[in-house]
């Protein structure tokens, strides 16, 4: 799993930093997935290392412009470029609403199936390797986090050690490769676990943008190993973080320390803190990292690899 920031400033692009979008890599999968779609998401994309073709799945937090501007371009280059089979979008109310009124007054039509799903706060997608759930946030309109739980995987199974007890291969080895306990036809008993490594724990990925300190954004981001958390506004800015419902560096770091989270990564950063201003985005990570030590911030086209954690003992 590794993230792509596309986008980190907030409200307007800016020379350096587009507005708000992140894609998530699944190698092991050969696609990703697409964490709001501020305008000029399709362009970052083209400048990134990432195939469009392998686009699946689009969650958008909310329906402010600056996160959802560079959907219907983005959808629409895809059905030109002929290149992507399908594609599921996740967002709140009102979402499905915007793309239909986008396709029919610029008379796009998009070729390939988009599925739109309208969410509540809970879990919205799971497979054999991933739930996806989303909790409410404190923002000017309805908007959402998205919490990202890759499943345990089993342990890997010592074939070589199963050899050495002359096991027969065949069925029996899948039962021992789930940990099951098994009598052999020559009586013996094999304990499954025994002959598997610990399991693999899997990575937890968080995203919470826009919002206000909130409750909601704490408990979303219950020991995720990577939070990635809008810091709009320095923190001597605060009085306009909680008049426009953003968060300040601060904020995001209060967020991170109360839910245990391993790493913070700031984005969405207003351009009132670009280099040469009395305040920058030096000192909002210096006022993070009072709080929570483990802070960096994000810029664009940042590739950042969840590690893997260590096997449960």
């Amino acid at each position: 799993m590794q993230i792509t920031f596309l986008g980190t400033s907030s409200g307007v692009p800016t020379r350096s930093r587009n507005v708000s979008s992140i894609a998530l890599r699944l190698p092991q999968r050969a696609e990703f997935w697409l964490f709001d779609c501020g305008e000029g998401t399709q362009h970052q994309l083209l400048r990134s290392e990432i195939k469009t073709s392998q686009l699946r799945r689009i969650f958008i937090t909310h329906l402010h412009g600056d996160h959802i501007f560079g959907l219907m371009g983005l959808l629409a280059s895809c059905g030109l470029a002929g290149n992507v089979q399908e594609v599921d979008i996740y967002g709140p109310p009102g979402l499905s609403e915007y793309l239909k009124a986008c396709s029919k007054y610029s008379h796009t039509h998009v070729a390939y199936p988009v599925h739109i799903h309208t969410i509540t706060p809970g879990v919205i997608y799971e497979d054999e390797e991933f739930i996806v759930s989303c909790g409410s946030l404190k923002h000017r309109i309805t908007a959402f986090g998205y919490r990202i739980v890759e499943k345990d995987r089993s342990g890997r199974f010592d074939v070589e050690k199963a050899k050495a007890l002359e096991i027969p291969s065949g069925p029996i080895y899948g039962k021992l490769k789930r940990g099951e306990t098994v009598t052999l036809p020559d009586g013996r008993k094999i304990d499954g676990t025994e002959l598997c490594a610990p399991p693999e724990v899997g990575r937890k990925f968080v995203y919470c943008t826009d919002t206000v300190y909130c409750d909601g954004a704490v408990e979303l981001a219950q020991d995720a190993d990577v939070l990635v958390h809008e810091s709009t506004f320095s923190h001597q800015d605060a009085q306009l973080a909680f008049d426009r419902l953003h968060s300040t560096s601060t904020m995001a770091a209060q967020v991170a320390l109360g839910a245990g989270v391993k790493q913070l990564i700031a984005t969405h950063f207003s351009p009132r803190y670009a280099p040469g201003n009395d305040i920058d985005l030096n000192d909002l990570l210096t006022e993070a990292k009072a709080i929570f030590p483990n802070t960096i911030l994000a810029y664009d086209f940042l590739n950042y690899e969840i590690p893997r954690r260590l096997p449960k003992l």
